[in-house]
């Protein structure tokens, strides 16, 4: 997400750090650039027009004419101003003050709203809170059948909705059954349609009213852009929403709803989905966003995300393997399996600042990768993942058949330990080495 933009703005700001002072001209010339990235990037054409404004009237100021490294003091007014525009931090998701919280999802058909509700619920639990899928949606038989698999999947209790129900009654009803099985906090997965209508709109109003929710959030494509911002203007009007969650962030590369969806509205954007896994729902903090868009990376997701993944226990065992240099095939194989809990390497590497672009755009890993080192380590015998070494000719033409893969193959995983090995050597003498040595592949 946002490749187009960050390329963009990227050889800007390389052209103004180039100038050892800046001028009105260089500034101008830099920030018409900008706003013309931010339009190929689809953002809203006012939102574009102010946020260039605010920039300009600070970068011709003192803090910048003045400064020793102005176009560094440019990009970090970008960077406050991009905070600014996304809704400046993060705001959490509202709960009653007592008794259970109704968390309505609501959108147009298609948007994304079931597997929302089943990501939100995952994200729940993990905070906890205790999560009661509710299907409202009593014109499409499927969706009421995906929401029942996904709670099966997490173990998350699903109301048991009908077709012939009236939607309110289901909110009503499923508000007394979480509260005997002692649940908190109800996900509302109501009914959408292809374009907005009347109906709709007094179904929803009716609930609203019904149960009087903690939160209204709308679900919306990012891939439909600006679309999606002028679609949240029309469900705002009637339901006053409480914030936003934009899916399928991980297919667009421009990012214009994003960007502008908080300015045009005046509400926040809580969640983007990156993926289809129950694990790709991430909380938005537009600071952090504002910096990978700039290209200084999101160290503090990188890290949530490794906390979350990383076994505390495994990690201490494994610290202490490294220093004594008894890091196995084994061990290896582990590592790379707590790495795909992560989400994607090229996304993860695109968190840390400093990493070359270029680089990460030469990057390609799938999920294939990762199951082909598997099945090669799972081919070798106690002995050989403890020492790689006795690994000649023979066995490895051997693991090569019972894998599935090549010699080739397993050379080349072999190789890529014993780069890691060395690079753990060089860590532990306190040097350091570029990131991409570490990549089996």
């Amino acid at each position: 997400m946002f490749d187009d933009l960050s390329d963009r703005l990227d050889s800007v700001f390389k052209k103004l750090r180039g100038h050892g002072t800046l001028t009105e001209r260089n500034i101008e010339d830099g920030l018409k650039q900008v706003r013309l990235a931010l339009l190929e990037a689809d953002v809203n054409y006012k939102v574009a027009k102010n946020v260039i404004s605010d920039i300009k009237a600070r970068a011709l100021g003192r803090e910048v004419m003045q400064s020793l490294t102005p176009g560094q003091q440019v990009i970090k007014i970008v960077n406050e101003e991009f905070t600014k525009m996304m809704g400046s931090t993060h705001q959490e998701l509202n709960f009653a003050a007592t008794g259970a919280s109704s968390i309505m999802l609501v959108g147009l058909q298609g948007s994304g709203k079931t597997t929302t509700a089943g990501k939100l619920a995952r994200f729940l639990r993990k905070i906890g809170r205790k999560p009661y899928l509710v299907p409202v949606d009593v014109y499409r038989p499927a969706a009421i059948d995906q929401l029942t698999k996904l709670g099966k999947q997490m173990d998350v209790p699903v109301f048991e909705s009908t077709t012939d129900m009236k939607p309110l009654r289901i909110c009503q009803d499923a508000t007394l059954a979480a509260r005997e099985l002692g649940c908190d906090t109800l996900l509302i997965d109501t009914a959408g349609r292809l374009h907005l209508d009347d109906a709709l709109m007094v179904e929803l109003e009716e609930i609203k009213k019904g149960i009087n929710p903690a939160e209204i959030l709308l679900v919306a494509d990012a891939m439909t852009g600006q679309d999606a911002v002028n679609i949240a203007g029309e469900f705002d009007k009637r339901l006053d929403i409480s914030g936003f969650v934009l899916t399928k962030m991980d297919g667009d590369a421009r990012g214009g709803a994003a960007l502008s969806i908080k300015a045009v509205t005046g509400k926040p954007l809580k969640f983007i989905g990156v993926g289809e896994k129950s694990t790709a729902l991430e909380p938005f903090h537009p600071d952090r966003m504002a910096s990978r868009i700039l290209g200084m990376g999101d160290t503090l997701s990188f890290i949530e995300k490794a906390v979350e993944a990383v076994d505390q226990k495994e990690a201490q065992a494994l610290e202490k393997k490294l220093r004594k240099n008894q890091f196995t095939l084994e061990d290896f194989k582990n590592q790379m399996q707590q790495v795909r809990k992560m989400g994607s390497i090229k996304d993860l590497l695109g968190m840390l600042p400093g990493v070359n672009k270029k680089m990460l755009n030469d990057l390609n890993i799938s999920d294939k990768e990762f199951l082909k080192i598997e099945a090669i380590i799972n081919s070798m015998t106690p002995d050989e993942r403890a020492k790689h070494a006795i690994i000649k000719a023979s066995r490895k033409k051997r693991i090569a058949l019972g894998s599935g893969t090549s010699i080739q193959d397993v050379n080349k995983l072999l190789k890529s330990y014993t780069q890691s090995m060395k690079m753990v050597k060089k860590f532990n003498n306190g040097g350091m080495k570029s990131l991409r040595s570490m990549l089996p592949f």
